[in-house]
């Protein structure tokens, strides 16, 4: 292969490359201005890689034309700099001014390509090794200086964007100097035989590379799709370099071993045949894997759709119980076959399933989600690696739902939050316009009858309990944190509360002891068991059980009774929700005090409706304060 073919087949592939550059970029930039401008320099490249073609075919005159409109070529580069830099939160004047100057900078490097025209700035030479290159006439030295102050002026550009701009943005506009430098490096070549220095442009022949490495350097952090393809595309590369290597090779050594044939074969046609294999290869890579995976294993129907699809339907489920339920949906109809999912807060054990059930458990640990496959022992290479692929996808929906979760906890909090100042503001104004009329109307009761007097102080009792649970509810909590006996403290209200025949039984080890605020936990039991005995009161054999054991690091305290149960309707988070009672008389706020104080304390309470007795609820509070509690007197919360 001559010189004056490679040079020509480099500028082919340039233009060609250029040409479907643009369109790529044309059709992702939509409505990004900067990226048009970009597809514009890369169509003006390919044009003027085309003029050599062109003018090595012999049509000199054509050629010339094509290539004294390189001045076009920086000016589109120019406008792309200038919109890419001024974008964003970086806002130059001198740039939005440039930028509404950019009309006229076209219409100057169109008169200066029709100038060159005109006074026939180009001309041609002939060498022993390109049959016709181009050259500048001494009138068209000034085409080139116009086109190298463009070009400089468009790097100054982005120089400024770099100390501008940071992150992304600012490695791009890194990226890109370094391939001006090569760039410059490339064309310098095209440049020699017009100052008189006879040399072959051998730099051009590698042109092909700037213009494809310039649109990945812009593109690299906005269409994050183009780096899969880059590294496909830098893979084949490096084995066509390894196949050139190889030829190379075998040119020089087949002569030596006796196969001369081969040695009489040229390079080029021994690189050509390798590359046609390496493309062949590359083209039934694809349909060879697919086939070969359906071999391997059999029944795995695995593609983007179906991974897609998968990863669609985890993503919407809003809790554990719908996770769980659409994980076995998918697997079960994916496989043919019922598949069980399981969450634990630990390790899983194998024993604990049996081989004839298919299950996954998935497991939350310290470094993340981990799933294990329970039963899987007779199932096909095929529904294994199905299982595989769903399940680390299943942990990886673990993990985004954990966290969806809890940020719904923390906006619930802190809208909770905001739900009690607000309250809180509204409860001491009622308090104050309620007490005083409630005070002038218990003292006016004294003139009434006994029995109507007795009435009036029962609801006024009733009233000033509902303002006095406002205030509670609404209000900030002062923890006072010391170490509390529990017993003791259970017994104390236990002793000052009417039972009226209930039977009231205490389980609580004397030895308990806890760091809380004896004031608030006070509160708590008074509620509980003031709640409990309204109901048990009009119970036949009433009873009222406290228990509580020492779990690790917690105190679980359980009160139970055997008064009617609890409506379904009301259990759950509804019941400690404020101002929901089926209590005659009760403000609806007793369960949402003991609630407030029980977080307050970094504790949990619920209401069990598994136990075997008709109502019991179940208390879990830290032994010891956090540090940040410990050594201080008071804690507040709101």
């Amino acid at each position: 292969m001559t010189l004056s073919l490679m040079f020509e087949v480099a500028m082919l592939v340039s233009s060609v490359c250029g040409l479907l550059v643009a369109v790529w970029l044309l059709w992702r930039a939509r409505k990004q201005r900067d990226l048009q401008a970009l597809a514009g320099f890369a169509i003006m490249m390919a044009i003027w890689c085309f003029g050599h073609v062109v003018l090595v075919q012999g049509y000199e005159l054509l050629g010339i034309y094509i290539i004294l409109a390189n001045p076009l070529m920086p000016t589109f580069f120019l406008h792309f700099a200038i919109l890419f830099v001024n974008s964003g939160q970086v806002k130059q004047r001198a740039l939005d001014r440039l930028s509404q100057a950019m009309p006229w900078c076209y219409v100057i490097s169109f008169v200066v390509v029709l100038q060159s025209w005109w006074l026939n700035a180009g001309d041609t030479i002939s060498t022993l090794d390109i049959r016709s290159f181009f050259t500048f006439t001494d009138v068209g030295l000034w085409n080139l200086a116009y086109t190298v102050l463009i070009g400089i002026l468009a790097h100054g550009v982005l120089l400024l964007g770099w100390y501008r701009h940071s992150g992304n943005k600012k490695r791009s506009i890194l990226a890109m100097f370094g391939v001006g430098a090569w760039g410059l490096l490339l064309a310098t070549s095209f440049v020699f035989p017009s100052f008189g220095i006879s040399w072959f442009p051998y730099p051009m022949l590698l042109l092909p590379s700037y213009l494809l490495l310039l649109v990945y350097a812009v593109v690299r952090y906005q269409i994050l799709s183009v780096n899969a393809f880059a590294n496909r595309a830098l893979l084949w590369f490096a084995m066509m370099l390894v196949i050139l290597c190889v030829i190379a090779v075998i040119s020089v050594v087949s002569g030596r071993i006796g196969l001369q044939a081969l040695s009489n074969v040229p390079s080029w046609q021994l690189w050509l045949y390798s590359l046609l294999i390496l493309v062949v290869a590359a083209l039934v890579y694809q349909p060879l894997s697919r086939v070969v995976s359906r071999l391997i294993y059999p029944g795995a129907l695995l593609n983007e759709a179906v991974l897609e699809t998968w990863s669609t339907e985890l993503k919407d489920a809003q809790d554990w119980d719908q996770l769980i339920a659409v994980g076995e949906r998918l697997l079960s109809a994916q496989i043919r076959h019922s598949v069980a999912i399981q969450l634990r807060e630990s390790k899983p054990r194998e024993s604990e399933t049996s081989n004839n059930i298919l299950s996954i458990q998935v497991s939350r640990a310290s470094s993340g989600w981990h799933f294990s496959l329970l039963g899987w022992s007779d199932a096909s290479p095929g529904m294994r690696l199905t299982a595989d692929v769903f399940a680390s996808l299943f942990t990886t929906s673990c993990g985004l739902l954990e966290r969806s979760l809890a940020l719904a906890a923390t906006e619930r909090k802190r809208l909770d939050e905001k739900h009690l100042v607000e309250l809180g503001s509204l409860s001491a104004a009622m308090a104050h316009e309620l007490r005083n009329p409630l005070n002038i109307i218990a003292m006016a009761a004294y003139e009434a009858p006994a029995e109507t007097r007795q009435h009036i102080q029962t609801q006024l009792k009733r009233a000033d309990r509902l303002v006095s649970d406002m205030l509670v509810y609404s209000g900030g909590l002062s923890l006072q944190i010391v170490a509390t006996p529990l017993r003791a403290l259970v017994a104390s209200i236990v002793a000052q509360s009417p039972l009226n025949g209930v039977i009231c039984e205490l389980n609580i080890d004397d030895q308990i002891e806890l760091e809380a605020d004896p004031q608030r936990l006070q509160q708590v039991f008074i509620n509980l068991i003031d709640n409990a005995l309204s109901f048990l009161r009009s119970t036949p054999n009433g009873k009222l059980c406290i228990d509580a054991d020492v779990q690790a690091q917690h105190v679980v305290i359980r009160v139970h009774n055997n008064g009617p149960a609890i409506d379904e309707s009301l259990q759950g988070e509804v019941l400690f929700q404020p101002f929901v009672t089926k209590r005659a008389g009760g403000s609806g706020l007793g369960l949402a005090i003991v609630r407030r104080i029980v977080d307050a304390h970094g504790g949990h309470i619920q209401h069990r409706a598994d136990a075997i007795w008709p109502v019991t609820f179940e208390l879990t509070l830290p032994r010891y304060s956090t540090p940040s509690r410990l050594g201080k007197p008071s804690h507040d919360t709101t």
